[in-house]
This record gives structure tokens, sequence and C-alpha cells, in this order.
């Protein structure tokens, strides 16, 4: 696998997903249970959207962000502070996030 992406390791856990990628579609709309979210940041509002998720990836936050806090409480893998990655993943590409290193890679 080709790594694309490296960032702030938020929730541990190793999962492949199908794309959905936040800024590219209006929320909510489109979104398949079990998809990777990609987003700039999360907010309450898109709670429903994570618990549905199997990893969230996002440009922005830390290990103290929404996204960071939300994804170990619901034991999903998370890497945050990407700075870039809702401008290179469509929703619909595979992708494999490593949430134990911060790091996100094309296919499985």
């Amino acid at each position: 696998m080709k790594k694309i992406l490296k960032g702030i390791a938020a929730s541990p856990g190793k999962i492949s997903g199908i794309v959905y990628n936040l800024q590219n579609n209006d929320q909510n709309r489109g979104f398949k249970k079990g998809s990777v979210l990609v987003a700039e940041i999360t907010n309450p509002s898109m709670l429903l959207m994570m618990a549905q998720s199997v990893a969230i990836v996002t440009d922005k936050g830390g290990v103290l962000s929404h996204p960071a806090i939300v994804s170990r409480e619901l034991g999903i893998p998370c890497v945050t502070s990407t700075k870039k990655a809702t401008k290179i993943f469509k929703t619909g590409m595979k992708i494999t996030i490593d949430g134990d290193k911060g790091q996100v890679f094309y296919g499985k």
C-alpha cells in the first residue's frame, strides 16, 4: 500500500473502507453506513454519520478535538490534522486508516 497522508494518531485501530467526503457533498446526502468519514473537522451535528462510520479522517484537529474524542468513544480509528484529506480523497475511493500511527493509505 502507498502511504498518502500522515496526521495525528487520534484513535487507535486499522480499517479499510470507502470514503465519504463531506466537503464535496451536502451533509448526510448520500452517506452510507460503514463509510470512512472525511471532513475538514467534525461537529455535534455530524454525530449520526460519525456513529455509522468505520473511521474518521480530518484536515484539522488534535487528540483532544471533537473527531478524536468521539472516535475513541465509538471505538473507531481516527486520524486528524492531515491538512489536505478533503482535497485528496473523493467519495467512493477505497482507503486504509492506521489510527495507531496516524497514517492513511490508498487501497486495502
